[in-house]
């Protein structure tokens, strides 16, 4: 027999959500918030010559500003305000993370600080986030710079205004992405790259065809790489609704009279636990070194500093180096953001309180490391699909494919395109659910 929420969720149609104010008002909040960062990606730092950048940069869009382009919206091709996108943010994030659970008085606030200790570990992240945007537009504005014919005016009246525009941009997309998880739907932060691929995947599809068009012969391969980017969104549809279910017996008790308890419910285990945070967390550690070492070799290099062009040059898509770190960063992401969020020792101290037991196996710790045999081959099968996901594509699309429709890409799409769509039902059913208990309330009081 079907559960009240499962009768419910199949009860849901477009009469329940148009009841759904608070759902109205927190999807067009969200739908402003994306529009006012797509307007952010179209204006243009000041004191820049757009023409002769954007020219600049037509030699530089298959390598890792490439990359940078596409999660930005297209910000860095117009060198807009945006430019640097919420990847300081994202890089800070890791940062703050790592040292959660190395550095002991952050381990501590983790832990045990609750509400408390993650806000706490917020601020820290927020104030890395300006370090790191402050670095990264100084190379950005230096690099600028050196360059000719790009900028109108060089100078360090021209770098202090550049670094404090993008870092100025960094912060307002921090904030709006934090607004966005908090006021609308989805998460914030995913949302702003999401709405940077989306904008770019018309584009992305537009060079493809025109590519064809002007080289009949690569047309068979291009519409196959379509084919194949539509079978990618299929596994990934399928990989991210897998889940291991783990039976949980509840033993009955009385209480009273009354017999309670006796009930089975099921713990849920993704096979990805992590989302898209890896491929996102991989793609801004290799950004961040490989910008501060294409804006050093701006200048001229000492002798023992010649190899980084060889390096930086090796940094980009379907390079072997790049591929490599790419896919090691996104296995070892899968396993840390995993033993982040998920917790077996916490799972199993809630199912014991609760008195909820697995068959055959003791609550308390046999239980944990039980859940963390389980939860470790998951996330192995997990991040092997992610790692497929994001490299196969990009393999065989090499230097010619687009960027918006590579792997990563459409991970990041579709799986924020799930989450937002399971908030909204959740969002829904917690309307239908708030409608059952006014009716019983009303019923009660007529009584």
């Amino acid at each position: 027999m079907a559960s009240a929420a499962e009768q419910l969720a199949a009860n849901m149609n477009f009469g329940a959500f148009q009841k759904a104010t608070e759902l109205h008002k927190r999807i067009w909040f969200t739908l402003v918030a994306m529009l006012i960062y797509r307007l952010g990606t179209y204006i243009p730092i000041p004191g820049i010559n757009i023409a002769a950048f954007a020219q600049a940069f037509e030699g530089q869009s298959k390598g890792i500003l490439g990359m940078f382009n596409m999660f930005s919206g297209g910000a860095v091709q117009r060198m807009a305000i945006f430019s640097l996108n919420v990847m300081p943010y994202i890089s800070a994030s890791i940062i703050v993370q790592l040292l959660g659970s190395a550095y002991p008085p952050w381990e501590k606030l983790r832990k045990e600080g609750g509400e408390a200790g993650r806000k706490q570990l917020n601020q820290y992240t927020r104030y890395l986030t300006v370090i790191l945007a402050l670095f990264q537009s100084f190379g950005i504005a230096v690099g600028l710079s050196n360059a000719h014919g790009i900028v109108d005016n060089p100078g360090i009246f021209f770098i202090v205004s550049t670094m404090i525009t993008l870092t100025g941009g960094t912060i307002f997309l921090m904030w709006l992405g934090e607004q966005m998880t908090s006021r609308g739907v989805g998460n914030g932060i995913s949302l702003i790259i999401f709405a940077g691929i989306v904008a770019r995947l018309p584009v992305g599809l537009w060079d493809l065809l025109q590519e064809a068009r002007l080289d009949p012969s690569k047309t068979a391969m291009i519409f196959g790489f379509i084919i194949l980017a539509v079978a990618v969104v299929l596994f990934i549809v399928f990989m991210e609704r897998a889940q291991r279910r783990l039976l949980i017996v509840y033993p009955k008790r009385q209480v009273g009279n009354k017999m309670t308890g006796g009930e089975n419910s099921f713990l849920p285990l993704k096979i990805n636990v992590a989302g898209v945070i890896p491929p996102i967390f991989a793609s801004s550690i290799l950004l961040l070194p490989a910008t501060a070492m294409g804006f050093l070799t701006t200048a001229k290099l000492p002798d023992w500093a010649q190899w980084l062009p060889t390096v930086v040059g090796q940094l980009t898509r379907g390079k072997p180096l790049f591929m490599v770190l790419y896919g090691v960063l996104i296995i070892f992401f899968c396993f840390f953001y995993t033993s982040v969020v998920f917790n077996p020792d916490d799972t199993a101290e809630n199912l014991r309180k609760y008195g909820g037991n697995l068959p055959g196996i003791r609550p308390g710790r046999r239980t944990a490391e039980y859940i963390d045999y389980v939860l470790t081959r998951l996330t192995l099968i997990g991040a092997v699909y992610i790692a497929i996901v994001c490299l196969v594509p990009e393999l065989l699309a090499g230097s010619s494919g687009s960027y918006a429709l590579g792997g990563t890409s459409i991970l990041i799409v579709v799986s924020v395109t799930m989450d937002t769509v399971a908030q909204i039902q959740s969002q829904l059913l917690a309307h239908q659910y708030e409608g059952l208990i006014k009716k019983s309330k009303l019923r009660g009081g007529r009584r």
